[in-house]
């Protein structure tokens, strides 16, 4: 038989967490219980992730965690993990797959379950806002005081899921960055290539937007502002170089992200004595 708690005996044991904004909110309404418990269970092992410093260039963590776990933690079948995985990803955009290839399981980025537009909660209570001087003191309180943000759905305090970059910036240059690229003429002309072409993108955006003041490249730190200012310069033409690149690598590359980043950002420098070693070659071996 089992024994009834007395106390605080309850709060001794360990608990996955999941929050109460993904069965409240209309957002996630379409989502699968089983799916809220898997992003609960996600959630606990990046506690372990970042124990374990598993992060990457962007100081973004990951965690890594297979389809045979998930089919055991929940005790499900192969498709029906598959399944809540892509609940997951592509119909509340929860987490990101990111293939490394080689066999090698896929790392796994856990995103914030709050939506960008919760920040101006935050923004209200610290009173950053711009545009007002002097701040209504009844107003500042009603905020401060508001349960469903304060205890209930989430805790605004020292919370690490609150997001740290303007969406609307980032959404601005995916889009100039696609057109930078041409990304449609890439596609077209690449359909077999479409995940390569994707992840570079994704990648350089990630770069372009990231909020480090160096990032490293081959092994130097180069200020952000010169960083942006180069990959913003890249063209369908360095997208297709780089790409050539990857496929005619044949040493042992251990970060992939450093690399591809490395290539994309020497792209426009080494471009033109790539090719033209590849035409005197041609040209001398008839």
């Amino acid at each position: 038989m089992y024994e009834y708690f007395y106390g605080e005996q309850s709060n001794q044991f360990s608990f996955y967490r999941i929050p109460k904004i993904l069965f409240t909110d209309e957002a996630f309404k379409s989502i699968s219980p089983e799916a809220k418990i898997l992003y609960g269970i996600l959630l606990d092992r990046m506690s372990l992730s970042q124990k374990n410093g598993w992060t990457d260039d962007y100081g973004r963590v990951y965690i890594v965690f297979t389809v045979e776990e998930i089919m055991s933690a929940l005790c499900c079948q192969n498709q029906k993990a598959n399944k809540l995985m892509y609940e997951l990803e592509k119909k509340c955009g929860l987490i990101e797959r990111k293939r490394q290839g080689l066999g090698k399981p896929n790392l796994i980025y856990v995103k914030n379950f709050i939506d960008n537009s919760k920040s101006h909660i935050k923004k209200c209570e610290n009173h950053t806002s711009g545009n007002v001087k002097n701040t209504n003191q009844e107003m500042l309180k009603s905020h401060a005081n508001n349960t469903d943000i304060n205890n209930t759905d989430f805790n605004d305090t020292d919370n690490p899921f609150l997001p740290e970059t303007d969406e609307d910036e980032r959404a601005k240059y995916k889009e100039l960055i696609k057109e930078n690229v041409e990304y449609e003429f890439l596609i077209r002309n690449y359909p077999y290539d479409t995940d390569t072409i994707d992840e570079m993108l994704e990648l350089i955006l990630d770069t372009v937007c990231s909020k480090r003041q160096y990032i490293r490249i081959a092994g130097d730190d180069k200020p952000h502002s010169v960083v942006k200012s180069q990959l913003l310069k890249i063209t369908s033409e360095h997208i297709s170089y780089c790409m050539d690149c990857l496929k005619e690598s044949t040493s042992d590359v251990k970060n992939i992200r450093q690399y591809i980043l490395a290539a994309l950002y020497n792209a426009p420098l080494t471009i033109s004595n790539y090719y033209g070693m590849k035409v005197r070659h041609d040209m001398a071996t008839g």
